[in-house]
């Protein structure tokens, strides 16, 4: 049976009604939280709110892209009027135009590019918590999944250190596969579970520091 470390909690997590981050939502709120979700569109909103509620979660939808300004400040907004507070924040968006392409330099990726990845995947994950930060208590939860660095995640794209599998060739995923001591790849769901822990009272004496859910995989960050 799933502990309830987040009853009563309030939390936000930010790009998820798919992937890790409906993963996170859902863990958090089977865990007892109310969660707030988001998006950039409002059918993923809809579908994956329902899908939440289904499994007995109490859920806020909202629209937003995180760099956005009006948009983040809406997020705050409607989750301090819907539930009155907020506990934890799971900065979970973020881009990599570069996934797929040919390219893997940083000195060959395109200034617009570089642009993008600091407007979406730094910029706004502190404007977001900048703005919260007036409604936040002492002992608050700010999660950036970048800090966890992800490896070995069968996602459709690469996000920070994420290692993009889906469009990888056999020989590749072998590759990988060989460097991971646990000989599989990560799910949404091992990551989920990392950031329960770190947004819980039993991570409370941790702080500044990077978790590396990688299944034994050589790291150096």
């Amino acid at each position: 049976m799933m502990s309830k470390r987040f009853q009563g909690k309030v939390v936000i997590v930010t790009a998820s009604t798919q992937g890790i981050g409906y993963s996170i939502a859902q863990r958090l709120g089977l865990e007892g939280a109310s969660v707030v979700i988001s998006s950039r569109k409002q059918e993923n909103v809809d579908e994956a709110t329902e899908k939440l509620k289904g499994q007995g979660i109490q859920v806020l939808g909202l629209v937003c892209h995180v760099s956005n300004a009006q948009q983040r400040k809406d997020l705050i907004y409607n989750s301090l009027e819907k539930f009155g507070k907020i506990d934890v924040i799971v900065s979970n968006a973020a881009v990599n135009p570069m996934a797929g392409k040919n390219t893997v330099t940083i000195m060959e990726t395109q200034e617009s590019i570089l642009d993008k990845m600091w407007e979406v995947n730094v910029k706004a994950p502190v404007l977001l918590t900048k703005e919260a930060a007036p409604h936040l208590k002492k002992g608050s939860s700010i999660i950036f999944i970048s800090s966890i660095s992800a490896y070995n995640q069968p996602l459709p794209w690469a996000m920070y250190a994420v290692t993009k599998t889906a469009l990888l060739g056999l020989t590749k995923k072998k590759v990988i596969l060989s460097s991971s001591l646990l000989k599989r790849f990560g799910t949404t769901e091992d990551i989920a579970a990392a950031v329960a822990f770190l947004a819980s009272d039993d991570a409370s004496y941790i702080t500044g520091e990077t978790l590396v859910v990688a299944g034994g995989t050589p790291s150096r960050l």
